[in-house]
């Protein structure tokens, strides 16, 4: 491997890291609260899916340890993650729910992939091609999922729900790894991850623009009471992700 590859590649797999850890004060608050409150599973059931496609692929792929290592950690994380969200679930439809997406995304999906790709295709660059299509597809719609908050902090002139850090990495992430994508020629990462650092770019646009709003969000929560709003995916660390390297 190149070394200025290899030192990207490295700068990519910390930054990723950071990425993968950012929810660490949003469970920290949820096991004080002994509650996941309004906070919902689904970012980081798709952030554990996200990581283990990357990491598989980065364990076929040849020259692929860092994209294997950085989302091998992510996978150990977001495990994490969801253990605890299940032992804190608000309550039982929660915890349910939180199981059925799990066992369908995480062990399902993942294992038709894993399954299909092992015996169903043959050839190494094929099976390359068709793991990295998905991880690519995927990892889009990760990067793009953060973006669901930006109509609550836009309604209710609050950040509080879009953090500053979790936008800035994953603007970070998306453009390191895609300078990462364009010197190895890897399509299936550079796609993804340019368009992470772009909608990164977005949402700490919206992040300053509504920064210094005095308005409280509690007025707003008590509007949307009712609502299960997808905010989480900007609470976490999404996921994933994927987060994607």
């Amino acid at each position: 491997m190149d070394s200025t590859l290899f030192i990207i590649g490295v700068i990519g797999n910390i930054i990723s890291v950071l990425v993968f850890i950012s929810p660490i004060p949003t469970f920290w608050r949820i096991v004080r609260s002994g509650s996941t409150e309004d906070f919902e599973a689904a970012p980081y059931v798709l952030t554990l899916l996200n990581t283990l496609l990357w990491l598989y692929y980065g364990l076929t792929k040849p020259d692929g340890l860092l994209v294997a290592t950085v989302n091998g950690f992510g996978a150990v994380m977001e495990t994490i993650y969801l253990v605890l969200f299940l032992v804190y679930a608000a309550d039982k439809g929660k915890r349910v729910k939180t199981a059925k997406l799990v066992a369908a995304l995480d062990i399902g999906f993942f294992g038709v992939v894993f399954a299909a790709t092992t015996f169903a295709i043959d050839g190494l660059d094929m099976k390359i091609m068709v793991i990295g299509l998905i991880c690519a597809c995927l990892s889009v719609f990760m990067y793009g999922s953060p973006l669901a908050a930006v109509r609550r902090v836009i309604t209710s002139r609050s950040v509080e729900y879009m953090p500053f850090f979790l936008s800035f990495f994953l603007f970070l992430n998306g453009g390191v790894w895609a300078t990462y994508a364009v010197l190895d020629k890897d399509v299936f990462l550079g796609v993804p991850n340019g368009t992470g650092c772009f909608l990164g770019g977005i949402q700490l646009v919206i992040y300053a623009v509504y920064m210094n709003s005095k308005v409280a969000s509690h007025s707003y929560g008590s509007d949307e009471a009712a609502s299960l709003l997808s905010s989480e995916a900007s609470k976490h660390g999404q996921h994933d992700a994927s987060t994607r390297v």
